[in-house]
Protein backbone atom coordinates (compact mmCIF):
# COMPACT_ATOMS: atom_id res chain seq x y z
CA UNK A 1 0.00 0.00 0.00
CA UNK A 2 1.27 3.49 -0.79
CA UNK A 3 0.67 6.79 0.95
CA UNK A 4 0.80 10.13 -0.86
CA UNK A 5 2.59 12.83 1.14
CA UNK A 6 1.99 16.56 0.57
CA UNK A 7 3.26 19.39 2.77
CA UNK A 8 1.56 22.77 2.54
CA UNK A 9 4.93 24.34 3.41
CA UNK A 10 6.66 23.05 0.26
CA UNK A 11 5.72 24.07 -3.31
CA UNK A 12 2.91 22.05 -4.85
CA UNK A 13 3.99 19.39 -7.32
CA UNK A 14 4.04 20.66 -10.89
CA UNK A 15 2.62 18.04 -13.20
CA UNK A 16 1.23 14.57 -12.58
CA UNK A 17 3.34 13.53 -9.59
CA UNK A 18 3.39 13.86 -5.81
CA UNK A 19 5.81 15.60 -3.48
CA UNK A 20 6.48 12.21 -1.92
CA UNK A 21 5.15 8.67 -1.74
CA UNK A 22 5.54 6.32 1.20
CA UNK A 23 5.60 2.60 0.36
CA UNK A 24 6.95 -0.48 2.08
CA UNK A 25 8.50 1.49 4.94
CA UNK A 26 10.40 3.81 2.58
CA UNK A 27 9.72 7.39 1.51
CA UNK A 28 10.37 8.48 -2.07
CA UNK A 29 10.58 12.26 -2.42
CA UNK A 30 10.34 14.06 -5.75
CA UNK A 31 12.95 16.59 -6.76
CA UNK A 32 12.50 19.95 -5.09
CA UNK A 33 12.83 23.24 -6.89
CA UNK A 34 14.16 26.24 -4.94
CA UNK A 35 10.74 27.87 -4.76
CA UNK A 36 9.33 29.46 -1.60
CA UNK A 37 5.82 28.01 -1.19
CA UNK A 38 4.55 31.14 0.56
CA UNK A 39 5.67 33.65 -2.07
CA UNK A 40 5.92 31.42 -5.14
CA UNK A 41 9.30 32.99 -5.90
CA UNK A 42 12.48 31.15 -6.82
CA UNK A 43 15.58 31.84 -4.75
CA UNK A 44 18.44 33.59 -6.54
CA UNK A 45 21.99 32.26 -6.56
CA UNK A 46 23.21 28.71 -6.06
CA UNK A 47 23.63 28.99 -2.28
CA UNK A 48 20.10 30.35 -1.69
CA UNK A 49 18.65 27.86 -4.16
CA UNK A 50 20.38 24.94 -2.44
CA UNK A 51 19.18 26.13 0.97
CA UNK A 52 15.58 26.55 -0.28
CA UNK A 53 15.50 23.13 -1.98
CA UNK A 54 16.76 21.45 1.19
CA UNK A 55 14.28 23.42 3.32
CA UNK A 56 11.46 22.22 1.04
CA UNK A 57 12.74 18.67 1.43
CA UNK A 58 12.69 19.08 5.21
CA UNK A 59 9.04 20.19 5.13
CA UNK A 60 8.11 17.07 3.18
CA UNK A 61 10.13 14.80 5.45
CA UNK A 62 8.43 16.25 8.55
CA UNK A 63 4.99 15.87 6.96
CA UNK A 64 5.76 12.15 6.60
CA UNK A 65 7.15 11.85 10.15
CA UNK A 66 10.83 11.81 9.17
CA UNK A 67 13.77 14.21 9.40
CA UNK A 68 17.11 14.72 7.65
CA UNK A 69 18.78 12.02 9.76
CA UNK A 70 16.49 9.43 8.13
CA UNK A 71 17.72 10.19 4.59
CA UNK A 72 19.65 7.28 3.07
CA UNK A 73 20.30 8.52 -0.49
CA UNK A 74 20.01 11.77 -2.41
CA UNK A 75 20.71 12.90 -5.94
CA UNK A 76 21.58 16.51 -6.73
CA UNK A 77 21.09 17.87 -10.24
CA UNK A 78 23.03 21.02 -11.17
CA UNK A 79 22.59 23.33 -14.12
CA UNK A 80 26.35 23.88 -14.08
CA UNK A 81 28.94 21.51 -12.65
CA UNK A 82 30.82 24.66 -11.61
CA UNK A 83 28.19 25.14 -8.90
Amino acid sequence: MKTIIASPHAPKAVGPYSQAVGAGGALYVSGQLPIDAASGKMAEGIEAQTRRSLTNLGHILREAGYDYSDVVKTTVLLQSIGD
